[in-house]
């Protein structure tokens, strides 16, 4: 590894331990803990067949669960809520289902909810941007399609105030009772999931996001592997994910949650002279909570000094086997229809 990364390798004595072989970088000291009591997996190699190293299309590709060279319009957690919510929205909120079915903390629907018709997720980013909007009353309808598309502006008002109403009714009844890093927007926004959760709501899906990590450059500081921006970014992570569990655990929760990390790609083997990495194509993918079977699946990366210039690190997991294992063993999906 010294001859192909010598500018960005981390001192051996620096790294976590998970396994006899396999290490975390040393930032991560919560996710380290949170493997060593039983609540973290890591797959290792977590890619797909003819990886593309655009940001945008790979980014497609894992949200909708497609093959590299093939174009779905719909996300896989949006196709398993179709196969159970077939007439959404029509008929939603309701008895069975008064929540929303995902959640995404952002200002944006997720992709990766998208159905063939419509998205299944609410958007919000804190309690003061869920907002009731004042509902119009019908007009006499005259059966044109102007009056179809109104109805339908008005149902979907209808729809996300009764939405609203119950997301700002957890919020009041929900808490937290873990204490979050600062100046931390991940750990932020797995607040708000865990305040959520607390306040009884039955959301299955929630989506967040941290970016940055596209570290072409000044990864690291000279002459100090061990921090910088990447170590910044990982400690992000950390820190954000062992609060949310030690929050869902001390609520009572633990074992009604699993998280799932993802990324478009991982970076190439040799670093550049920038202090960097650049696209690559297979990376780890870890899971949390206190159901997952605690290990780290798959084997590490062989790495020789005469690695191709723009290798990356090959796949040993496709990452919709994954996928699979969450649908079946969490949200009970058949194996057949997976």
């Amino acid at each position: 590894l010294s001859a192909v990364r010598p500018n960005l390798m981390l001192p051996e004595s620096s790294v976590l331990k998970l396994t006899d072989k396999t290490g975390i970088h040393p930032a991560m000291d919560g996710l380290s803990k949170l493997y060593k009591e039983g609540m973290m997996a890591v797959v290792q190699s977590v890619g797909y067949p003819n990886q593309n190293r655009s940001h945008f299309r790979s980014t497609d590709i894992w949200m909708s669960a497609s093959d590299a060279k093939e174009y779905e319009s719909s996300g896989w957690v949006g196709r398993y809520f179709d196969g159970n919510h077939s007439t959404y929205p029509a008929g939603y909120p309701n008895n069975n289902f008064p929540d929303p079915l995902a959640i995404t903390i952002s200002s944006f629907v997720s992709e990766t909810c998208q159905g063939a018709v419509n998205n299944f997720s609410y958007a919000l980013t804190a309690r003061t941007s869920v907002k009731l909007v004042e509902e119009t009353i019908a007009g006499p309808s005259d059966n044109t399609c102007y009056s179809s598309e109104v109805d339908f502006v008005r149902t979907t008002i209808k729809q996300s105030n009764a939405y609203a109403a119950n997301i700002l009714s957890a919020f009041d009844k929900g808490k937290n009772v873990a204490t979050y890093p600062s100046n931390n927007n991940l750990a932020n926004q797995l607040k708000t999931v865990a305040n959520l959760i607390a306040g009884g709501l039955r959301t299955k899906i929630y989506v967040v996001s941290i970016g940055g990590f596209d570290t072409h450059a000044n990864q690291v500081q000279i002459g100090e592997p061990t921090v910088g921006n990447h170590a910044n970014l990982l400690k992000s992570i950390s820190d954000a994910v062992s609060s949310f569990m030690a929050d869902m655990k001390s609520l009572g929760y633990s074992e009604k949650v699993v998280g799932m990390t993802f990324s478009e790609f991982g970076r190439q083997i040799r670093s550049n002279n920038s202090l960097g990495t650049d696209h690559g194509t297979a990376a780890p993918l870890i899971l949390f909570g206190s159901c997952v079977n605690a290990n780290v699946y798959g084997n590490n990366p062989q790495i020789t000094s005469s690695i191709a210039p723009q290798e990356g690190v090959p796949m040993q997991y496709d990452f919709r086997s994954v996928y699979a294992s969450l649908l079946i063993d969490w949200l009970g999906v058949p194996a057949a229809q997976v």
